[in-house]
């Protein structure tokens, strides 16, 4: 009966920035992907947990708000690492070589196209149509920060200054 209790407030509290921005949105079913936004932003990802507590609460069925999560490619059905990765594969980076970029990262980090997120959550790599940016590549993104006419050993290097900074 304990174990249920606590199990059961630690859920209440997991939620509790779900709630608030139900409430901050009014409950309503129209601000669906401003709510989706939020959410993610808090937990860095729609967990279906999260996406059925939020369908419950708006009184929508889930697999409206699975659809619209997996429609927008903003959103994240996956835990992402505190470091995302957002490499440009559109022409002007595919023609400037991105795709070794790619295997460096790939291979620093131990990682694939099948997966995308370190264990220790820190790194995640993705590959994205564009970055708009064209004039900078091959362009990269990590997290905010804007890298241009980026080679495979700069982007090694960028991950070994996160982790030297993560150490201290």
């Amino acid at each position: 009966m304990q174990k249920a209790m606590e199990k059961t407030e630690a859920m209440v509290k997991h939620l509790e920035a779900v709630n608030r921005i139900l409430e901050k949105h009014g409950h309503n079913h129209a601000k669906l992907i401003p709510i989706l936004q939020e959410v993610q932003e808090e937990y860095k990802y729609l967990s279906k947990d999260i996406i059925s507590y939020v369908a419950t609460s708006l009184n929508v069925p889930p697999a409206q708000v699975y659809g619209v999560a997996t429609f927008y490619a903003h959103f994240a059905l996956e835990p992402k690492g505190k470091y995302i990765f957002k490499l440009c594969d559109g022409t002007a980076c595919h023609v400037k070589k991105s795709h070794s970029i790619l295997n460096a990262l790939y291979a620093k980090l131990g990682l694939s196209q099948d997966k995308q997120t370190t264990d220790d959550m820190v790194f995640t790599v993705e590959t994205v149509s564009c970055l708009g940016a064209c004039g900078l590549a091959p362009v990269m993104l990590v997290n905010d920060d804007v890298y241009g006419q980026v080679t495979p050993e700069q982007a090694v290097g960028i991950i070994d200054d996160i982790l030297a900074q993560e150490k201290k």
